[in-house]
Parts: structure tokens; C-alpha cells; sequence
């Protein structure tokens, strides 16, 4: 499965820059790609989640393996969430509401 992924995630990857470096997108094809991009990184963290609730899987990598992965994706997940926060903002500047339902889920963080 390993290598299969590493294709597939290659030709995403390849996509996403073909994606980025196309002129004159309307919309439509902004959305469209923005949907790619988060639809690929969704597929990326199921990976992420499927390694990291398999001890068998984990025991594999050493303690500098764990520290450097544990230091990339603190660092990247705290830039994505800046940026979630920033787009959000502008949501709600542009008139977005938080649905009711969503105001009842509270986090147990």
C-alpha cells in the first residue's frame, strides 16, 4: 500500500501545481481547486491518522523520526489554523453566520 500511496500522492502533488500556476481561473475554477487542495489534504491526514493509531506502525520510527514529525506538523498545523481563523474573519466580514446547530457543538479541548 505504501508505494501505491506515494504515486497517487505524487500525482496529486503534481496536480496542485498545475492547479496553482494556471492563469486567468474563474470562480468556478478557484472553487473547484480550493476544493482539490482540501480534498487532498483530507486524504493526507486520514493517512497521518491511520499511521499514528497503529503502534505496530509507530514503532517503527526512532524518537528523532517522532520529535521531527511531531515539530513539522506542530508547525504547520498552527499556520493552517492561522489562516483558518483569517478566512473565517473575512467569512463573517463578508455576512457568514455560525449555524445554530454549529453553536450547540462544543469542543472537548
Amino acid at each position: 500500500m505504501s508505494e501505491r500511496w506515494i504515486q497517487v500522492s505524487e500525482k496529486i502533488l503534481h496536480q496542485i501545481k498545475r492547479l496553482k500556476e494556471a492563469k486567468k481561473r474563474d470562480r468556478l475554477e478557484l472553487v473547484r481547486s480550493i476544493h482539490f487542495v482540501l480534498g487532498a489534504l483530507n486524504r493526507s491526514l486520514w493517512g497521518w491518522m491511520q499511521w499514528v493509531s497503529n503502534p505496530e506502525v509507530m514503532a517503527r520510527f526512532t524518537q528523532e523520526d517522532l520529535e521531527d514529525m511531531n515539530k513539522k506538523l506542530s508547525e504547520f498545523t498552527r499556520s493552517f489554523m492561522k489562516y483558518d481563523l483569517e478566512a473565517t474573519r473575512l467569512g463573517v466580514q463578508r455576512g457568514l453566520k455560525v449555524t445554530k446547530k454549529a453553536k450547540k457543538k462544543k469542543l472537548a479541548f
